[in-house]
């Protein structure tokens, strides 16, 4: 088998394709997470705290020398920003297992099929059906 056929075949197994579209998909909701938390939820926690932009919240480790060299910073605001969307995400994804978990919990509590009958049953049934003819 050649390694390019080996490899399609790989490519192609259901879960390597749910793989990949959850991948992507998480990359797209880490983005609207960190938009969410520095566009929307973050100016007004700044604005709560005194007009704080956390996004520019920084400590300068050594000041710029001239224009071609910028100043050494140690962005803590951005780090915030950064937890923050870690949180929100962790717990979006914590939401989604626990309602899966509960949806499989109910599968499993739901009987598929009826119970066979007992075989005294099963007789009483042929006696009852009997006795009818």
């Amino acid at each position: 088998m050649s390694m390019l056929k080996e490899f399609k075949e790989f490519a192609m197994r259901g879960n390597v394709m749910d793989m990949a579209i959850g991948i992507i998909i998480g990359t797209a909701f880490g983005k609207i997470i960190s938009s969410f938390v520095s566009d929307v939820l973050m100016p007004p926690i700044g604005l709560l705290l005194g007009g704080i932009d956390f996004s520019n919240l920084a400590i300068v480790l050594k000041e710029s020398v001239n224009e071609n060299t910028p100043a050494v910073l140690l962005k803590y605001g951005l780090f915030i920003n950064t937890i923050i969307d870690f949180l929100i995400i962790a717990f979006a994804i914590f939401l989604v297992i626990k309602s899966l978990n509960a949806m499989k919990k109910k599968e499993e509590e739901a009987p598929s099929e009826p119970p066979k009958p007992s075989e005294e049953v099963e007789l009483l049934r042929q006696i009852r059906d009997s006795l009818k003819k």
